[in-house]
């Protein structure tokens, strides 16, 4: 990896791990909604299986949101982002590295939770798979699609809800296809073809998110 990106790279991880508040706060609000939220239902083990997989995307979905805002807006404030087009770097490379960062420090921890929320949840093996599979695949395209958006409202005063507005009807084709993937693990049934979509919504936006946040970043700029 080039040194400057390499840079880059460790400096946004320095800084997620010294802000500690703001990065626990997304993961507590992901708790607190996968604990929650069965109260208002029911309690029972067929009622947890039977939505627990959309309770935990859709927890995974709105506490991303939380830590999206802050992708670019440090590197905006301090001028950062000016320093990297007056050095010539490539805009969609910092984009790139920038990302992945992102996508670490927000969504491994819940990765790594996510057996505990299984569990909680009463999923069976078969949908604990399942729903790794999805999160594993789908939470790096949350990063990507969310970028742009931040990439377009980093400027503003008023950023956040305007993010939220932009990304919840984006986000929601993942959604529908990541719980249809747990939801036909859990009836024995092949869900492959979910996948698939997944990845090749993935793929899709892996070579052409890091141009489109490099232009939102500069509209913004301008």
């Amino acid at each position: 990896m080039n040194p400057l990106l390499l840079g880059i790279f460790k400096r946004d991880m320095q800084i997620a791990f010294q802000q500690k508040a703001e990065l626990v706060q997304p993961l507590m609000f992901l708790l607190m909604v996968v604990t929650l939220f069965p109260l208002g239902v029911s309690p029972s083990p067929e009622t947890l299986q039977r939505i627990g997989p959309g309770v935990i995307w859709i927890a995974a979905i709105l506490s991303s949101l939380l830590g999206m805002e802050r992708l670019f807006r440090d590197d905006f404030i301090d001028g950062s982002l000016e320093q990297y087009t007056l050095s010539g770097m490539s805009f969609p490379a910092v984009a790139t590295v920038k990302v992945l960062a992102h996508w670490l420090v927000s969504f491994v921890p819940l990765l790594i939770l996510s057996p505990l929320l299984a569990m909680f949840l009463n999923l069976s093996t078969d949908m604990f798979i399942a729903l790794m599979l999805t999160l594993l695949i789908g939470t790096p395209l949350l990063s990507l699609i969310g970028a742009i958006a931040v990439g377009l409202t980093v400027g503003l005063a008023r950023g956040g809800l305007l993010l939220a507005l932009l990304l919840i009807p984006v986000f929601i084709p993942l959604l529908i296809f990541a719980t249809s993937a747990v939801d036909s693990a859990a009836l024995q049934l092949p869900y492959h073809p979910q996948l698939a979509i997944i990845g090749a919504m993935l793929l899709l936006a892996a070579a052409a998110a890091p141009f489109a946040i490099a232009y939102s970043l500069k509209v913004s700029q301008n």
